[in-house]
C-alpha cells in the first residue's frame, strides 16, 4: 500500500482532533477529574500531533521512500544528499522547535515541572494541558501546513 507523507500527516492530524474532541466532551460531563482526563489523553494526543509533525517534516523534504516512522522533529530528519540546500521550511521549523507553540507541543507532557496535584489524587499533568490548548496546537499545525504546502506546491 503507497501512501503520502502529506496524507499520513493529515491523519495524524485528524485523529489528534479526534481525541482532543473526546477531551473535551469528557471534561464538559465534570465526572472524571480534569488533572485525571490530562493524564489520559495528553499523551495520546501528543503521539498523534508529533507523528503528524514528523510527516510533514517528510513532505518537505520529499523524503523517499518514506520510512516506517516518522522523525520526531528537524535533528531526526534523514541527513541530505551531498549538494541538497534545506529547504527554508526546514529551518523555519527549526526555530519554531526551539522557541514558540510548536516547542511547547512537542514537548507537552515531558516536562515535570508545572504541574497541578491535588491531595486526594495522584494524577498530575502540566499545567497547561487542556482540550482548548489540543485544539490550538491543531489549528496551528494545520495553519502550518497550508501556508507551508502552498509555497512547496509551487516548485
Amino acid at each position: 500500500m503507497a501512501y503520502s507523507a502529506r496524507g499520513q500527516a493529515n491523519h495524524c492530524l485528524y485523529l489528534a482532533r479526534i481525541l482532543g474532541a473526546a477531551w473535551r466532551r469528557d471534561s464538559d460531563a465534570q465526572s472524571v477529574a480534569a488533572s485525571t482526563l490530562a493524564q489520559a489523553y495528553l499523551p495520546a494526543v501528543r503521539m498523534h500531533l508529533q507523528a503528524a509533525y514528523g510527516w510533514f517534516l517528510l513532505d518537505i523534504t520529499r523524503q523517499e521512500p518514506l520510512p516506517a516512522l516518522p522523525p520526531g522533529n528537524c535533528a531526526d530528519l534523514p541527513p541530505r544528499p551531498a549538494g541538497k540546500v534545506l529547504p527554508g521550511e526546514i529551518r523555519e521549523c527549526q526555530q519554531l522547535e526551539r522557541d514558540g507553540w510548536l516547542a511547547e507541543m512537542l514537548s507537552a507532557g515531558e516536562q515535570p515541572l508545572a504541574v497541578n496535584r491535588h491531595a486526594d489524587n495522584l494524577a498530575s499533568t502540566p499545567a497547561e494541558a487542556s482540550p482548548q490548548q489540543v485544539e490550538a496546537w491543531c489549528n496551528a499545525l494545520q495553519g502550518l501546513f497550508e501556508r507551508m504546502g502552498n509555497s512547496l506546491d509551487e516548485y
